[in-house]
């Protein structure tokens, strides 16, 4: 047996795929795949409603936003918090969206879970073991990002230190590690979809924008992920990228990713899978 025990599809009987439910009428994993999208930082409600409104309309299940950003530098945007996280109960209760959103803290987790249907954990996050273990305490699904040099393995133990405490609605997401490559942000381990998908029963997002760093490659990795057995995506959109304050190159405008939607369509079924959907909410 792994180390990654609870994780492992290896067990007597195999572990059929895990779904996770993060919302009425919203499942992650399973045969449907399902795409997250929103902007990197909440920046404003108007902005964060127009966005909302949009990828709800191409077919997002789940509107995606930072509200507390662990930025390499100091001196970057480092979010809106709390303000950031009405922001985001505002866009829910109009579009009918859950929402995802990072937490960086285990003291965080009690006012982040006030809003969020998932808990993000970042990146950089991915061994912070406290944290790991606290939000294996909640009753909230958790969105693991892969750290960026963290192997497979380190990944999947991850996820075990949330699953030991109990918390079993786990997602697991690529975003590319740190290689020697400098032509991309990242390198897109697109490897590490059918051994992720062989290794573990839980679901497979992937992440391109991070993984790429530039708009313009975004959706043929996206494609790229839902051919290689991805069970969904979690990308960055922006209504105006020019004039984000965090990760403007990576982010697709609306239409963008409105043509990204159509784009994945045909892989998503040659794979005989639908892309997901939810009953929302009319927009006031």
């Amino acid at each position: 047996m792994p180390a990654y025990t609870l994780a492992s599809r290896d067990a007597s009987p195999p572990r059929p795929d895990t779904t996770v439910q993060i919302a009425d009428g919203v499942v992650i994993g399973g045969r449907a795949i399902s795409v997250i999208a929103g902007p990197c930082s909440v920046e404003g409600r108007d902005m964060l409603l127009q966005t909302a409104r949009g990828v709800r309309t191409a077919g997002a299940v789940a509107l995606r936003g930072g509200a507390f950003k662990p930025r390499t530098s100091p001196y970057a945007f480092q979010g809106l918090g709390e303000a950031a996280l009405d922001m985001l109960a505002h866009a829910r209760e109009v579009t009918g969206l859950p929402v995802v959103t990072e937490v960086l803290d285990p003291r965080q987790i009690d006012l982040v879970s006030r809003v969020a249907d998932v808990l993000q954990i970042g990146a950089r996050n991915m061994q912070n073991y406290s944290l790991l273990a606290a939000v294996g305490e909640s009753n909230k699904a958790v969105l693991l990002k892969r750290g960026m040099s963290a192997t497979l393995q380190e990944f999947l133990l991850a996820a075990e230190y949330v699953m030991t405490r109990g918390n079993h609605a786990v997602i697991l997401c690529e975003r590319g590690i740190r290689t020697f490559e400098t032509a991309t942000r990242n390198t897109l381990d697109i490897a590490a979809i059918p051994i992720l998908k062989r290794e573990t029963h839980l679901p497979v997002l992937v992440d391109p924008s991070h993984a790429t760093g530039k708009a313009h490659l975004v959706t043929p990795l996206a494609c790229a992920a839902i051919a290689a057995g991805a069970d969904g995506l979690m990308v960055e959109v922006h209504p105006n990228p020019e004039r984000a304050l965090s990760d403007g190159e990576q982010s697709l405008t609306i239409p963008q990713f409105d043509e990204m939607m159509r784009r994945i369509r045909p892989f998503a079924g040659v794979l005989d899978r639908p892309l997901g959907a939810v009953a929302l909410q009319r927009a006031s």
